[in-house]
């Protein structure tokens, strides 16, 4: 058992390797939320195909990529801007809005605090409850929004509850920021690996709705992390214009443009990854929903929250019994709102899986 201090992200491969002595080749990660099929077999066949394309500078434009990107999304390329990762976008944005005071929903990626910060700006936090399994109340939520708030953050699906919030509801919450005169920043990192894509993102209300910008990336559903590509939307035209002169010329590499296009048009790799996920979503959770020692949140993306009932277990222990059989869960209790009763896991392939479950019920 570890006797230090120490939480593990997705990407901490190398400090498991020094604590442990377990080699980063020898570790299945449940905690990065990446896509268990790895990269698009259109793009591991075509892009070395393209190499010649480091030889010129890209596209100042991306009109390609975008394009492909707006064919798969459901939107117009001129609604995208496309950046080195999301995370590169989100501070373009805060440096543009400089938004004061932020709100941003319990428990969720810690990042959105960051850049606030970075801005000058200060965060306050909407709880989503634990009693109602993490579900947003609409009403009672924006019942809290008032003239004070520049900025709203919301992840959807968020991280690390893998609750969703409606179209429906998405709509409701914008309405009423736009009387107070909210800016709506919305992390659709995970939605493409909720049930009905097209009815839950929000893409469709940039048409309608001039304070919001969605990020996507291709990090996690198309498994490239390493690639950094990211791209928003938004319908706001003065806001794509201040994005567009402030960010570096060019946002990306000429590899990740040729990368991006491969993979958004691999239908068979997308829908592969959506029936995979759908099928042990469904199949992880009524495993731990017949547990007594777990309460599992039900999950709307490719990961699943639980908490710890057992008095006996927290998720320092859960860890370390799992890292020492090369499985990496995700320690929740560095999240705000949540403490050291509370792992999430993502889910992986069927074989992985059941060496997952087996670890963590035995």
């Amino acid at each position: 058992m570890l006797t230090h201090k120490d939480h593990f992200h997705g990407s901490d491969l190398e400090k498991i390797e020094q604590i442990y002595g377990i080699r980063k080749e020898d570790i299945v990660s449940f905690s990065a939320n990446v896509n268990p099929l790895g990269i698009s077999p259109k793009l591991r066949e075509h892009l070395a195909k393209h190499i010649d394309c480091i030889t010129t500078y890209p596209d100042r434009e991306y009109s390609s990529l975008r394009q492909c990107m707006a064919d798969y999304v459901g939107t117009e390329k001129e609604n995208i801007i496309v950046g080195n990762g999301s995370t590169e976008l989100i501070s373009l944005f805060i440096q543009i809005e400089h938004p004061k005071k932020a709100m941003i929903l319990g428990p969720t990626y810690s990042e959105y605090e960051r850049e606030v910060s970075l801005g000058g700006g200060t965060t306050v936090y909407y709880p989503l409850k634990e009693e109602s399994g993490f579900k947003l109340d609409t009403t009672h939520f924006t019942s809290k929004l008032d003239d004070s708030i520049d900025l709203l953050i919301l992840c959807n699906p968020n991280n690390p509850t893998s609750s969703c919030i409606s179209l429906d509801d998405m709509r409701t919450i914008l309405d009423v920021c736009k009387e107070h005169g909210i800016y709506v920043m919305v992390d659709e990192t995970y939605i493409e690996f909720v049930e009905d894509v097209v009815h839950t993102s929000a893409v469709s209300l940039t048409a309608y709705y001039n304070n919001i910008i969605i990020l996507r990336g291709t990090s996690k559903f198309f498994a490239a992390p390493g690639l950094r590509l990211g791209y928003a939307i938004t319908g706001n035209e003065d806001l794509l214009r201040n994005m567009n002169q402030r960010k570096n010329p060019w946002m990306i590499n000429s590899l990740a443009a040729i990368a991006g296009e491969l993979m958004f048009q691999d239908d068979e790799y997308i829908q592969a990854t959506r029936d995979l996920i759908s099928t042990e979503r469904a199949r992880c959770y009524q495993t731990m929903l017949n547990s007594k020692r777990f309460h599992p949140y039900k999950p709307t993306a490719n990961f699943m929250l639980m908490r710890i009932m057992d008095e006996d277990l927290n998720s320092g222990i859960l860890f370390d019994r799992a890292i020492r059989e090369g499985l990496m869960i995700r320690d929740c209790s560095t999240f705000p709102f949540l403490n050291d009763k509370y792992i999430r896991f993502c889910f992986m392939d069927p074989a992985d899986n059941d060496r997952l479950l087996d670890c963590l019920l035995r």
